[in-house]
């Protein structure tokens, strides 16, 4: 009579497996997208144009021409962007937790919709400020947040790429990066530099004003976080953001003069 193995015990999470785990995670999503960035950011600055002169597209066309095939990869890619969150959650759920321990659920829909707007609302208008008045001093490319043809798809996708990244930055950047580095003994200043630079270096590619103010802005959610215990106002706050400057651009572009445009 044979007997069946049975499978080793899976080793308890330790130090150097968290961090080991933090590593993976970012080289898989916003880490390496910090690195992008940084090559990015290299290039434009070797460009004979100045910066300010230079262009950001986000949410551009994937298939110039062909509405259809264009709405097809625009989801894809909003889909295949949400993938890092899926990885954390499932391994939040190997850890004995769940993404709820990050404050990411519907628990308290209307406090965290009160508070996201209020941050919104708050650093909104400060970031177009300095967005502003770096692109006018030369250390910021014009970022144009909407590349898309004039379609019946283009505000509704839009729509699910601001809500795509709020997801996946204050899922990552903000509720895991901070348990993992606190589980692996960094300080709260540490941590929150961490997240900060981090948040900032895969902005890196709009100019010195994308780097700053993004840093500014992961202190300031790393705070809240620390207040409120959960990462879904600042999903909501960071999701009204891009939808006000995805949207608006595509509504303002080439009709008001205070707005730069390519």
């Amino acid at each position: 009579m044979t007997t069946v193995p049975t499978a080793p015990e899976t080793a308890k999470p330790t130090r150097r497996l968290f961090g080991a785990e933090l590593l993976i995670v970012l080289g898989l999503s916003l880490g390496a997208s910090g690195i992008s960035a940084l090559i990015s950011f290299t290039g434009s600055l070797t460009e004979p144009l100045k910066l300010g002169q230079q262009v950001a597209t986000l949410n551009g066309s994937r298939a110039p021409g062909r509405p259809w095939l264009d709405l097809v990869w625009q989801l894809y890619y909003i889909g295949r962007g949400l993938m890092p969150v899926v990885l954390v959650g499932y391994l939040l759920v190997r850890e004995g937790v769940a993404l709820r321990v990050l404050g990411f659920d519907l628990g308290q829909k209307l406090r965290d919709l009160g508070r996201g707007a209020a941050v919104a609302a708050a650093i909104g208008g400060s970031g177009l400020a300095l967005y502003l008045a770096s692109q006018a001093a030369g250390y910021n490319l014009t970022v144009a947040p909407s590349g898309l043809p004039d379609v019946w798809w283009r505000v509704p996708v839009l729509l699910l790429s601001a809500w795509q990244n709020a997801i996946l930055e204050e899922v990552v950047v903000l509720g895991y990066l901070l348990r993992r580095v606190g589980q692996v003994g960094w300080s709260w200043p540490a941590a929150v530099a961490a997240s900060s630079v981090l948040r900032g270096s895969y902005h890196l590619y709009q100019g010195v004003g994308g780097l700053v103010g993004n840093m500014v802005m992961g202190v300031v959610f790393c705070l809240l976080y620390r207040r409120w215990g959960r990462v879904m106002p600042l999903v909501v706050a960071h999701a009204l953001i891009d939808t006000v400057a995805f949207v608006g651009y595509a509504l303002l572009a080439g009709h008001v003069s205070w707005l730069p445009t390519p």
